[in-house]
């Protein structure tokens, strides 16, 4: 491991493998006791949770494709799982690394623009000029609107992977303080990273919901 500040989020371990990636596929551990044994309470949340996903991804979707909110929740599932891995001791948080978030946005990005590219062109001509635009300014209205687009993938990227780092950050430098404090400070400091932890922990979830209803967006938009 790297023996500095990002040490955490180094993905090579003592062995020179990166085994750390690893932990992207703990979250599969805890599925399969929802299917496979009476329904608990864990499960009838995680039955309310994607119901309620359904309902707004299918209001941003309309009915043109069945089941194509499923997609979506599956999306959103993955992400709230390793963002909450990470919140864990000695766990590689594998949604801090572009090279993940990256693989989940840009499939996702250029699978939409090939489907609406190929079969909705004139609509995806017409999402380049805004309605009530004037003449003389469709030729920048076109070039503006063309780079958002191309670089809505990395948005995404770098908005999960940009906060999974900072709070883990700003909880290693207050950790790293602890050793130099006094009694009264300490217990202060450990009050501080509870509510730290709590944040991160509301961070995992708006992230992974964020992520989600974008790629939702970014979907309704080619059809």
């Amino acid at each position: 491991m790297m023996t500095n500040l990002f040490s955490s989020f180094d993905p090579s371990t003592s062995f020179n493998l990166s085994l750390n990636w690893l932990s992207t596929f703990l979250g599969l551990i805890f599925i399969p006791y929802m299917y496979w044994m009476i329904p608990s309470r864990m499960n009838y949340l995680w039955i309310k949770i994607s119901s309620i996903l359904h309902m707004e991804f299918k209001i941003l979707l309309g009915n043109k494709i069945k089941g194509s909110t499923l997609i979506f929740i599956s999306l959103f599932s993955i992400i709230l799982f390793n963002n909450f891995l990470g919140l864990f001791p000695y766990i590689f948080t594998s949604t801090s690394h572009l090279i993940m978030t990256l693989s989940l946005a840009l499939p996702l990005w250029m699978s939409f623009m090939i489907y609406g590219w190929l079969n909705n062109t004139i609509h995806m001509f017409a999402h380049l000029v805004p309605q009530g635009t004037p003449p003389i300014l469709m030729p920048f209205m076109v070039c503006i609107e063309t780079i958002s687009n191309i670089i809505r993938p990395g948005t995404l990227a770098v908005r999960l992977a940009a906060n999974m780092i900072a709070g883990h950050l700003l909880m290693t430098l207050l950790g790293n303080t602890g050793p130099m404090l006094s009694l009264i400070m300490i217990n202060i400091l450990i009050m501080i990273q509870l509510l730290l932890l709590l944040l991160e922990s509301a961070v995992a979830i708006i992230q992974s919901y964020v992520f989600a209803i974008l790629s939702t967006l970014y979907s309704s938009e080619v059809n």
